[in-house]
């Protein structure tokens, strides 16, 4: 597999570095979660492989095929690469994938012959892809709607429509209620199975309904006033860490506001936003997991304020590091307009920015209605870098947060005529300071020097913040 690194043409040829399927024989297994992940596969280049960390040893996938002699020939390779120590952990996962790919007789036929009713709805789910369609949570609703002795089904309804009200709106799910009440109510695991929707945690969670809604309301109030809303927080789940730790501390509404909290809203806001803008995803598969250990972690270490630090270690054990490789770095200095994750980086890489009291808009520097073809063409640009220049223009160093009346009066006014005509000259050179837009020219000609030298700017300032809220060097 190739993908094109950020900030190379695609007339390179070095842009496109080869990735090969790689399992990481030291990363924690347990015993699977919703989605059947137990082990750590990634699609890496062999410059990445070279550089692991103590705690990866990266096997290409498809060396398998060519093992002759299991034993001796897997001993040998994990004996070259790891002390002894940890050739007995190593070597469990690889003889798994040597017997699956050689050995397993693996079909995809099977007779169910089990009553289990977790079973039965996955089945019918399966069955019934064709008619009206039913979610597994839609049958787990009705599952635990007859184990409540109140009106659950009203509850959880009402209080999706609460949240999603909250702020510029969202677009939370009854599945998300559902996953909080799981993990909110301490009930022992927060996958959705039958099993956790018996009578007995049923009942547990009717109990603490009342501090689950105010714990959910409050976590969306906080992360509506980091400025997000459905179109911009990249993944619901993440509400559900905020939401537990604001149950675990039993804070009301003075959370929000008091500035005795500034520190750990700011520590949240922070911590949310680098899971964020994790590319591979944190909040996609091993969810249930994730979850469950997050929980745990909070717990442990959140008596006195958010535990980002301990939050961090705990991921990064399970192969959801917070640590930012150069590629990605490279992916973020380059991030596109309309990415789901723009707005909140944006706000982490320029701090005056104010989204509490104060609506933003992102704004194109240099506007987009400049970059046609004839347009382009008449700035001098030569034909064959018109595409790469059109790709540049919705790219990260193009863009910057505006307050929404200034991009209204911005409109498609060229950057540098623009701020002669708004600022004085020592009101610009602070705009152009705190924007990290440097020398900012007149002609569409000189775009692409522009562009490059604010990528530098920026990526500088993305190792630089990213770095210092991880605790790392560099």
């Amino acid at each position: 597999m190739a993908w094109r690194i950020p900030g190379k043409w695609k007339t390179n040829p070095n842009a496109y570095p080869v990735r090969h399927l790689y399992l990481d024989l030291l990363a924690e297994r347990g015993d699977g979660d919703d989605s059947g992940e137990q082990y750590r596969f990634e699609f890496l280049t062999e410059a990445r492989v070279a550089s692991s960390e103590s705690g990866e040893c990266w096997y290409k996938v498809a060396d398998i095929l060519s093992i002759k002699t299991p034993t001796s020939e897997m001993i040998k390779w994990l004996n070259e690469r790891l002390p002894q120590e940890k050739v007995d952990v190593a070597c469990v996962p690889l003889d798994k994938l040597y017997q699956v790919i050689h050995n397993k007789n693996l079909l995809s036929y099977y007779e169910e012959k089990s009553q289990d009713l977790e079973k039965v709805l996955n089945i019918f789910i399966r069955m019934n892809s064709g008619g009206t369609v039913l979610s597994y949570s839609d049958l787990l609703l009705s599952v635990a709607v007859a184990q409540w002795s109140g009106d659950a089904r009203k509850e959880i309804y009402a209080l999706v429509d609460e949240i999603n009200n909250t702020g510029d709106g969202f677009s939370f799910s009854k599945d998300l209620i559902l996953k909080a009440g799981l993990m909110l109510a301490d009930i022992g695991s927060v996958g959705f199975k039958v099993e956790n929707f018996n009578r007995e945690n049923m009942e547990i969670l009717e109990k603490r309904w009342p501090d689950i809604k105010t714990a959910l309301t409050l976590a969306t109030q906080l992360v509506a006033s980091f400025g997000f809303n459905g179109k911009t927080l990249r993944a619901d789940s993440a509400l559900l860490p905020i939401a537990y730790y604001i149950s675990h501390r039993n804070f009301d509404s003075s959370y929000l506001s008091k500035s005795c909290y500034d520190l750990d809203r700011q520590s949240i806001r922070i911590w949310v936003i680098r899971s964020l803008l994790k590319v591979s995803g944190i909040w996609g598969s091993g969810l249930d997991t994730l979850l469950t250990a997050l929980r745990e972690a909070i717990k442990k270490h959140g008596a006195a304020g958010f535990p980002a630090p301990e939050l961090q270690d705990m991921m990064a054990k399970r192969g959801k590091s917070l640590r930012f490789e150069e590629e990605e770095i490279d992916e973020l200095a380059e991030m596109q307009y309309g990415d789901k994750r723009l707005f909140a980086f944006l706000t982490l890489l320029f701090p005056f920015v104010d989204v509490t009291n104060h609506h933003f808009h992102v704004d194109h520097i240099f506007p987009r209605s400049q970059f046609t073809k004839p347009g382009l063409t008449i700035a001098g640009i030569a034909e064959d870098d018109i595409d790469e220049l059109k790709e540049r223009a919705n790219s990260l160093p193009n863009l910057q947060l505006l307050e929404g009346g200034e991009n209204i009066e911005k409109q498609a006014s060229m950057p540098a005529a623009w701020m002669a005509s708004k600022f004085s000259d020592s009101e610009r050179a602070h705009y152009c300071n705190i924007h990290m837009l440097g020398k900012v020219p007149e002609k569409l000609a000189a775009f692409d020097e522009f562009y490059v030298a604010r990528r530098e700017m920026l990526r500088s300032r993305i190792i630089e913040v990213l770095a210092a809220r991880s605790g790392e060097a560099g």
